[in-house]
């Protein structure tokens, strides 16, 4: 009788640790993740109206609800987010740059991306690593230009779009963006 009751619980305490394991971090991250992505959209519509317009319109969102950037001379960032699609997470994703030139100082900021048609969601979910640029022009749109984009006016497949922006970081460089799925 001793025997069997050492085995079971050595069994029911290797299933519990292992399940603790198994479903940890990723859940709780990927919680997190959702959570930032539902106030930045918040904060995105209520400070550029316009977004309104392109989240009804576009086939996907990509929110990065946080990017910190930081160079001198060198610089880097790092941000993760989630892909929407019907206002809903379907994929977690982190975006990496890096920069060269006359930079220095540091700053968060928040991005999405507008996909507005389903091929270039698509050929952008359907890459292991994405950038840009290289495999999509691209119209970035800032708090400046934002008064004229309209349901009339959008005709770009994709649109970028920057806010919340805190810190400095002053300079002339060169930058490159990869975004990755992620598993959360």
């Amino acid at each position: 009788m001793t025997g069997w009751s050492r085995r079971t619980f050595m069994m029911g305490a290797t299933a519990g640790g292992l399940s603790a394991c198994a479903g940890g971090t990723n859940s709780t991250a990927r919680f997190k993740i959702d959570d930032n992505v539902s106030a930045a959209m918040r904060q995105m519509q209520s400070e550029l109206p316009f977004t309104t317009s392109l989240i009804q319109n576009a086939a996907g969102v990509l929110m990065m609800p946080t990017v910190t950037k930081a160079g001198l001379i060198v610089g880097g960032a790092y941000g993760e987010g989630a892909l929407l699609v019907g206002q809903a997470p379907v994929d977690y994703y982190s975006v990496a740059a890096a920069s060269y030139g006359l930079q220095a100082g540091a700053q968060q900021y928040s991005s999405a991306l507008f996909f507005m048609d389903s091929e270039h969601l698509r050929k952008f979910r359907s890459r292991p690593g994405w950038t840009l640029g290289a495999d999509v022009e691209y119209t970035l749109i800032d708090n400046a230009g934002a008064a004229g984009v309209d349901n009339n006016t959008i005709d770009d497949a994709v649109y970028a779009v920057v806010f919340n922006q805190a810190g400095i970081l002053l300079g002339i460089s060169i930058e490159g963006s990869k975004y990755t799925r992620i598993v959360r």
